[in-house]
């Protein structure tokens, strides 16, 4: 069982919002990863999916782009981004799932194999350059709810697991300092921790190694439209 990771697809099947305004890579974007991920990964493998799946506004467009991912193979981990406005209650999306390979977290866990992933959809941090003294509360709130994630993942984590983080934002800044988030991971013992959110020109690396954990950012076009390996 491999472990891959893809994030902010930003698909948009039933409203009209093309990604490619935002630049020429973009054009066809979802025909990409589609055949990468179609060479890449089996029917046992796991795909982390890091939020901004839609741009859909209601549960139905979000919907019909979640549906879209039901011929590719995998089992698929997602969570809420800072466009996923379409996300409804956690109980009802479940309850809406396309089938048993679909997995949405909020603040908890699931165990596939021998793998553990906490999600939850995080803040801006501290220092970063679109913080501002408004986001403290959210990003504490955030803290909190990765909080709830570690104490679901303490019932369900076996000896040997490997423990994964699914966030949306970035989880420190440029300057890799620690944040709320960092501590947790450490705290918690995560291996790697995958996240999402910074497109086009905004620098950030790819991979990042912080205090024994390895960071990997994997938004769409900052991957080249492909799935990252994770593990």
């Amino acid at each position: 069982m491999k472990v891959y990771a893809i994030s902010d697809l930003h698909l948009s099947g039933l409203c009209d919002k093309p990604m490619n305004v935002f630049g020429a890579d973009w054009d066809g974007h979802f025909e990409k990863i589609k055949r990468d991920w179609a060479e890449k990964v089996t029917d046992e493998d796991i795909v982390l999916i890091g939020g901004d799946t839609s741009w859909g506004m209601r549960f139905e467009e979000g919907l019909h782009d979640v549906r879209s991912l039901v011929p590719l193979k995998g089992k698929k981990v997602f969570i809420r981004g800072n466009h996923d406005f379409w996300w409804p209650g956690i109980t009802r999306l479940r309850a809406a799932a396309p089938d048993d390979t679909f997995f949405f977290l909020q603040n908890d866990c699931v165990r596939i194999g021998n793998v553990v992933v906490a999600g939850s959809r995080g803040w801006t941090c501290p220092g970063s350059a679109d913080y501002t003294d408004h986001d403290l509360f959210l990003y504490k709130r955030e803290g909190e709810r990765f909080r709830l994630a570690f104490q679901e993942v303490k019932k369900v984590r076996r000896e040997g697991d490997v423990l994964l983080a699914l966030i949306h934002y970035p989880p420190f800044n440029l300057k890799k300092e620690d944040t709320v988030f960092t501590q947790l991971f450490e705290e918690n013992g995560v291996d790697k921790v995958v996240f999402g959110h910074l497109h086009g020109t905004a620098y950030f690396p790819i991979r990042t190694e912080k205090n024994g954990i390895t960071y990997y950012l994997t938004s769409c076009d900052k991957a080249h439209f492909s799935l990252t390996e994770i593990l």
